[in-house]
């Protein structure tokens, strides 16, 4: 079964291409996402790896967990599912206070 990883502190030029690169060095990577500002298309500086098996997603984490790539020392570790998002109250328009 696939497994996920996080990816943190990437550097801002490394690609969807080289993250996949970097993690087939464990084992075979069904996917790998650099994360993007929707408005300038800059990287966030955190990505999602996407392991054919425990095993290999295992072994990536131990492998490249505080190493440098690209520059930067990284994080991975198992990706946690995302937690819902709270009220942010967007039906004032963008502005508070009563009208």
């Amino acid at each position: 079964m696939a497994k996920k990883l996080y990816v943190g502190n990437l550097a801002w030029t490394t690609t969807d291409e080289s993250l996949k690169q970097t993690f087939e060095a464990t084992g075979k990577v069904n996917s790998a996402t650099v994360i993007t500002d929707k408005m300038s298309g800059r990287s966030r500086g955190f990505g999602f790896v996407e392991m054919e098996n425990d095993e290999e997603a295992t072994k990536a984490i131990e492998m490249f967990n505080g190493k440098d790539v690209d520059g930067r020392k990284i994080t991975v570790n198992e990706a946690r599912p995302m937690e819902p998002r709270s009220d942010r109250g967007g039906d004032r328009g963008g502005r508070g206070g009563n009208w």
